[in-house]
């Protein structure tokens, strides 16, 4: 009898399993997101190569977010992370699939994770391996590694834990006036016949996932995909961003919020809204009133998790996760008003983005010019405003395998057959002049031009004295005149990647293409139309025309420019950054060719290719750590320096920005993860309530040394923003600091004179 009982009840979880996996969703899913901001201070941001561009603040947090598909505990699975990061970095992969390793054994593999980058140019810099991408870092950065590092693993082991049976959505949908094509006379070199098929010089086409929750039917997160550079945030930025993609990311999740609770954010506070009513109804004199009644603190010593519990938005595991990934971003910006002569204000020169032959004075033009973070904000919103009506109006429930192929490949030397049975080969990796002209969004070197194909006396000898290019790289690159051989480059370690991942993510019918680069608009079309045409003639039938291929750019490591061959012969930027010379883009359709016809086979990888370096042995960094400070004489950390300055009408309104500076130390001691250096407080009867933090985009961290004492300053801004509560607010500010470089870190927090707001 007992027997029976248990035949039954395993039939019941059989049942049971076997309805939610059909009623409620194909597949398991889980969603996670974690704090991923490095340090606010002295590190060479990640993007520009601008040596004088060193953190200084924090516009708002940085954050890696997680999205883990499964077809059972047991099934194919894969991992998909977005950063808000420039890049990906070979380093990262490998340390951190050590660690997943360590977590999980061989559950999660090179073969089945994907980390990918937004391409913010505004992220600390210092987490990459090769030598060219950390010159103006001044060498390995380990603080800013291990922030990333860390924040990936979490948010795998967050989404790990989160899976649960579920339901995937894909809509596709076109995003309006956030992205040109800032080397438009390269596309034009590409046929005619070729560019009279698509309407525009750029792809406008974002692509979003849906996730819902099988049981409770809740939507758990979404991930999209949609092409333009992080360079809103201009080269004389110091805040760390997100930059656009960040802003709508930021956006998606706070409306999310909005729609699903009480309060217009993810906030976890208890709050007596009928206390908020009064506040927001009362005379602003009686708010006045008890605002002049409330001085600022001094400084005082708080526990390490005080500026935890002043979040806005508790990272708790279950809040919804919105990433705005990137795709074939080459040759796209988000300064879409063009670019401009700074001296005259008439446009550059078409073909070389120059301005009397001076590359630097050809500047790109946002929507919010000459506001570089109103303009973040406008890009970003136009991205979220796309996502929200993709979001709401997703039916199309992605169903079918799961599948993935991965490998490893010596980019510097692939022979490639082109279609008229010509063999050629990659190069080793180059660059060019043209890449030291920088681009619109950011103007490199003087000297320089986008399209120059001769190198002056001067730099060939800079040049030769590095390393002078063998004569097999100069024919191999032709027309890149080589201005850096960074492929011949070994001293103190290799100046760029050799070994590069290609992989295939497979979701049903959408195809998830991991580059390790920047494709230009028309390289991310031939590779997405081959790959398609390869898993459907491949194929019995299981790949069609309804077979959706997006490109995750910056995937895995990275290795700069993916041009076309005939983009290529004009070398402006994004030719003169294709490393592997003129067949770089070839060589990659040709490869992901192979891993599509694979994967349409049902065919494993064999042969996984030569794994790349680990080369965190021999890194060299010249970034100090700080050393140890104090306050100034008679002054306490947290202490005001400067207080709230007022109105003359004795109040601030929507719209308005007060600010205040407090003696702070330097805010690499501690980078207060999930936490907040700055945060916006109300009153609510006799307590204080964060309201807004330093992720939030109407507040500003900013962080500086004092000319005059040599002493850290701490400034705080608070745009108020059109939806702010009339109340008694206040500013306050939390730090860490140590003596010396050998005590322990201590925690202090102060806060600002209360202010009205009306």
């Amino acid at each position: 009898m007992a027997q029976n009982y248990v035949i039954v009840a395993l039939g019941l979880v059989v049942y049971a399993w076997t309805w939610m996996q059909g009623a409620h969703g194909e597949y398991l899913i889980g969603v996670g997101s974690y704090d991923m901001t490095g340090p606010a201070a002295d590190v060479n941001m990640m993007g520009y190569a601008n040596p004088l561009q060193n953190t200084a603040g924090i516009h708002f947090r940085l954050r890696a977010r997680t999205f883990i598909v499964a077809e059972s505990l047991q099934g194919p699975r894969f991992v998909f992370v977005n950063l808000d990061a420039g890049m990906a970095s070979q380093l990262l992969t490998i340390k951190v699939l050590e660690r997943l390793n360590s977590r999980f054994g061989n559950l999660y593999t090179e073969e089945n994770v994907a980390i990918s980058g937004t391409h913010t140019h505004a992220g600390p810099g210092g987490y990459l391996q090769y030598v060219v991408y950390s010159v103006t870092s001044l060498g390995f950065v380990k603080q800013s590694f291990d922030a990333i590092a860390n924040a990936i693993e979490q948010s795998i082991i967050q989404a790990h834990n989160n899976l649960k049976p579920g339901s995937i959505f894909m809509n596709t949908g076109d995003v309006k006036d956030a992205g040109i094509n800032r080397s438009p006379s390269a596309y034009l070199q590409n046929p005619a016949d070729e560019r009279a098929r698509y309407p525009t010089n750029v792809d406008t086409q974002m692509t979003l996932m849906r996730f819902v929750d099988g049981a409770s039917g809740k939507n758990i997160g979404a991930f999209s995909w949609f092409p333009t550079h992080g360079t809103s945030m201009s080269n004389q930025n110091k805040l760390i961003s997100g930059d656009n993609k960040g802003v709508a990311a930021r956006l998606f999740e706070d409306w999310f919020a909005s729609q699903n609770n009480s309060t217009n954010t993810n906030s976890t506070v208890d709050i007596d809204f009928s206390i908020i009513i009064i506040m927001d109804n009362a005379d602003i004199g009686q708010l006045m009133k008890k605002a002049q009644s409330i001085k600022a603190t001094r400084g005082k010593d708080c526990k390490k998790l005080a500026s935890q519990a002043s979040k806005v938005r508790k990272n708790d595991g279950s809040l919804f996760v919105g990433a705005f990934c990137q795709s074939n971003v080459g040759d796209v910006s988000p300064n879409v008003l063009g670019a401009f002569c700074i001296d005259s204000g008439k446009p550059c020169d078409f073909n070389r983005s120059s301005c009397h032959g001076n590359d630097q004075l050809c500047v790109g033009r946002g929507p919010g010019y000459p506001d570089e973070i109103l303009s973040t904000k406008i890009i970003g919103e136009r991205q979220f405003k796309t996502a929200v009506k993709l979001f709401e109006s997703t039916s199309e429930e992605l169903s079918g395998k799961i599948d993935y192929r991965h490998v490893y490949l010596n980019f510097t030397d692939i022979e490639v057959e082109l279609d008229s049975n010509k063999v050629v080969k990659t190069c080793p990796a180059a660059l060019g002049p043209g890449f030291a002209a920088g681009t619109t969004d950011g103007p490199g070197l003087f000297g320089f031009q986008q399209g120059d194909t001769k190198i002056n006396p001067f730099w060939k000898n800079v040049r030769d004295f590095l390393t002078k290019p063998s004569q097999y790289q100069v024919d191999c690159q032709n027309p890149k005149p080589v201005l850096l051989s960074t492929g011949e480059m070994f001293y103190p370690y290799p100046w760029a990647p050799a070994i590069l991942p290609i992989q295939i993510l497979r979701l049903g019918k959408l195809i998830i293409l991991s580059v390790p680069g920047e494709l230009t608009t028309m390289a991310g079309r031939r590779l997405r139309e081959a790959v398609k045409e390869t898993l459907i003639s491949s194929s019995n039938g299981e790949f069609d025309d309804e077979t959706h291929v997006v490109i995750a750019g910056l995937t895995n490591t990275y290795s700069q420019y993916i041009a076309t061959f005939e983009e290529y012969q004009q070398q402006r930027y994004e030719a003169a950054s294709t490393l592997y010379g003129p067949h770089t883009l070839s060589a990659y359709i040709q490869e992901f060719k192979k891993l599509a016809q694979a994967m349409a086979e049902g065919e494993n990888i064999t042969i996984k290719g030569p794994s790349p370096p680990d080369l965190s042995s021999v890194q060299i960094s010249f970034l100090l750590d700080p050393l140890g400070e104090s306050p100034p004489k008679g002054v306490k950390f947290g202490d005001i320096k400067e207080d709230v300055a007022f109105p003359k009408r004795g109040y601030f309104t929507k719209g308005d920005t007060p600010s205040a500076t407090f003696w702070s130390a330097n805010p690499r001691y501690d980078l207060l993860t999930e936490g907040t250096f700055a945060a916006v407080e109300r009153l609510q009867g006799e307590r204080w309530i964060s309201v807004y933090d330093d992720d939030d985009l109407s507040l500003f961290f900013k962080w500086k040394v004092d000319n005059s004492s040599l002493h850290g300053l701490a400034t705080i801004e608070w745009e108020i923003p059109n939806d702010a509560v009339s109340g008694v607010y206040r500013l306050k500010h939390f730090g860490a600091t140590r003596t010396t470089i050998i005590s322990p870190i201590n925690y202090f927090t102060g806060a600002s004179s209360a202010f009205a707001v009306q």
